[in-house]
């Protein structure tokens, strides 16, 4: 019996850099891994949108061609103006098409609505969510095809954290890092937090310039962009921290909310360096975090005050332990790999 293929389409990426695209472009590694066929052409990557249109063009009508009966084709959604058409020629040619949802256009950025959205994923056999509360999400929106759930992305590097020996209790007064683009839109909570923290340490990697109202503070260190590598390698914390919003109690507004229902990549970015997080338990990761014991939800950030001081060294170390054993999962594919296991298995 002829085995079927595994398959998906490489595109033209405006950079590697962006949390999207480093996601895309480690699936695309791990699925390289798991011996699956590239359709289209070889990745690239240019900032150039005429030239991205064409390559990405190219890149689809070559694998229209190419897909043939049995196959089945891996899809990164949203894929920008061809999803539909891909599952239906896949579908004409008698293949099955399994797609990863990495962004919902309709809850954040509202640029759809949530029908249409539904109706458009309905073209795929198969949906992986990237976690089972958009899962249940879309089931309870009327989505009627069969759903897998990823869990968290992975998260692909060639660096390695090694952390440094120390003979101190590092749970005496442990450092907390906050990473990413600094906006007052996204993460405000960083200027009302610099204002009250006392009870523990805060590093707060990224462009300054992005909040207004940051205040000094001898528990908070201000380092600046520093390139992913660097930070996988070298960063100095006990904790990740991965919170939006502008507010220290719950995550709120559009950033916050939409941690109800993704996996931000952000998450993957600090186990992979080997990082227990922090994240808010009303989170779609946060039942994820608990189950592998690699950090902690709260409701509040305030609640750290009172949790820290009161976290053993041994509880800590076992955490820590936890972090680096997820690191070395996101790194070799692991979540992806175990989704598409079911999603084929179920074919």
């Amino acid at each position: 019996m002829e085995q079927h293929r595994l398959c998906y389409i490489s595109r033209n990426y405006y950079n590697l850099t962006s949390a999207g695209n480093k996601a895309k472009t480690d699936n695309e590694d791990t699925l390289m891994e798991m011996g699956a066929v590239n359709l289209g052409l070889h990745r690239t990557v240019h900032d150039s949108k005429i030239l991205a249109f064409f390559l990405d063009l190219a890149g689809i009508i070559r694998a229209c061609f190419l897909l043939r009966k049995g196959d089945v084709l891996f899809l990164q959604y949203p894929v920008k103006k061809y999803f539909s058409f891909l599952c239906d020629v896949a579908r004409r040619k008698g293949a099955k098409t399994v797609s990863l949802i990495h962004d919902l256009g309709s809850f954040r950025r509202k640029k759809l609505s949530i029908q249409k959205e539904i109706s458009r994923l309905s073209h795929s056999d198969y949906i992986i969510a990237s976690n089972e509360n958009m899962k249940s999400w879309l089931l309870a929106h009327g989505l009627e095809k069969p759903i897998g759930s990823l869990g968290l992305f992975d998260y692909r590097s060639l660096s390695f954290h090694e952390p440094q020996a120390s003979s101190s209790d590092t749970t005496l007064n442990p450092t907390i890092v906050y990473a990413g683009a600094l906006s007052m839109r996204k993460n405000s909570f960083l200027v009302e937090l610099t204002k009250s923290l006392s009870a523990w340490s805060l590093t707060i990697v990224g462009n300054k310039e992005g909040l207004r109202g940051l205040e000094d503070n001898p528990h908070v260190t201000y380092r600046g962009f520093l390139p992913s590598e660097e930070f996988i390698s070298h960063v100095d914390a006990d904790f990740g921290l991965v919170w939006d919003g502008d507010s220290l109690d719950t995550c709120s507004g559009e950033y916050g909310n939409y941690l109800r229902l993704n996996s931000p990549h952000k998450v993957s970015f600090n186990l992979r360096a080997g990082l227990p997080v922090i994240v808010w338990k009303e989170s779609a990761v946060a039942p994820i975090i608990k189950k592998y014991g690699c950090g902690i939800a709260v409701g509040s950030l305030k609640e750290l005050d009172n949790i820290l001081p009161r976290l053993s060294q041994e509880d800590y170390s076992d955490m820590q332990e936890r972090a680096r054993q997820m690191a070395m999962r996101l790194n070799q594919g692991y979540f992806l790999k175990e989704a598409l296991r079911i999603a084929t298995s179920s074919m």
